[in-house]
């Protein structure tokens, strides 16, 4: 492969639902450094694997071993996947033995959780990263934003989807959503504990994306520098997700040392309540726009990719 400026590293998307086919929408429209090498799917009769064929790219419906097969297999370097969480164990371990970089975008957790303004830089490299989930993509910043400024004790998060936008996929995964999440508030957003809540609200018409962020930090933290903090980091995220907003202004409540708040697993306790509320439109590349949960992640998926095919041009 010549390192040009035009030059372009090969990708496969494992998953010919809506989410694989969105990516491979955002790969084709709106990618700086990746090709669409392969959409591989297990029915043949798929939506996406169609609508790939049409796009010029090339197709399977025999899963992860049909891609092995496939005569362009040789030249991929990165794979998405966009199934589930009990079947990306075997399609990781298909894929390391061939040396493929792999992003995961179901809740398997493999590799490390990667939320792309927060810690990509630290694992550009890694054989398998995962995109922890749609709320932790869209919370986990804010979760950071706030840590970054004062320790957070715990923090809270809420996300509410269309239950339109929830498919067998994500029905499927509940556990692993929460499970996942909750993990990754700890891990990467730098709260000392973390709870996940996800809602599918099933109002006529569906509902956009919207998260609620409750984060309890230290006390004597500082208002204006938390503020500014949470704006910067949804400014980043805007820059590859141009549907993530905030709802309103940042709002804080102090809760005195005389009048504490019971917080489950730690307690009683007193501090600075920092209350952050999102909403996430999609860019409707594939999807409807208020599905702003699968949106948020193709397009972090995305960034994750066009930053670790840009690392091997430089």
């Amino acid at each position: 492969m010549s390192e040009t400026n035009n030059a372009r590293v090969d990708v496969a998307i494992i998953g010919s639902g809506n989410i694989g086919t969105d990516l491979m929408i955002k790969v084709l429209r709106n990618s700086r450094h990746l090709k669409m090498g392969a959409m591989v799917g297990i029915d043949p009769a798929s939506d996406g694997l169609a609508r790939a064929a049409r796009m010029g790219v090339a197709t399977t419906h025999e899963g992860v071993p049909g891609l092995t097969r496939m005569p362009g297999f040789g030249d991929i370097r990165i794979a998405f996947d966009a199934t589930s969480a009990g079947a990306h164990a075997e399609h990781n371990r298909i894929l390391q033995q061939h040396g493929i970089q792999v992003i995961d975008l179901t809740p398997a957790a493999i590799g490390p959780y990667v939320v792309p303004v927060v810690n990509l830089r630290d694992h550009l490299g890694s054989p398998n990263i995962n995109m922890v989930t749609c709320g932790g993509q869209a919370t986990i910043p804010v979760v950071r934003a706030v840590s970054r400024v004062a320790p957070v004790h715990y923090a809270e998060i809420v996300a509410s989807i269309a239950s339109k936008s929830a498919g067998p996929g994500t029905r499927a995964n509940i556990d692993e959503f929460t499970e996942t999440t909750s993990r990754a508030i700890v891990s990467v957003g730098g709260a000392a504990r973390g709870k996940a809540i996800i809602i599918m609200n099933p109002a006529e018409p569906p509902l956009m994306m919207r998260d609620t962020v409750f984060c309890l930090a230290d006390g004597d933290a500082d208002e204006d520098r938390i503020r500014a903090s949470v704006e910067q980091m949804v400014a980043d995220v805007a820059a590859y997700v141009p549907g993530y907003r905030l709802k309103q202004a940042v709002q804080f409540d102090r809760i005195p040392a005389d009048r504490p708040i019971n917080v489950p697993g730690l307690g009683r306790m007193s501090g600075l309540k920092v209350s952050v509320f999102l909403e996430v439109e999609g860019a409707a590349h594939y999807l409807p726009a208020y599905a702003g949960n699968l949106d948020i992640m193709t397009s972090a998926a995305l960034a994750a990719a066009d930053s670790i095919a840009a690392r091997r041009f430089n």
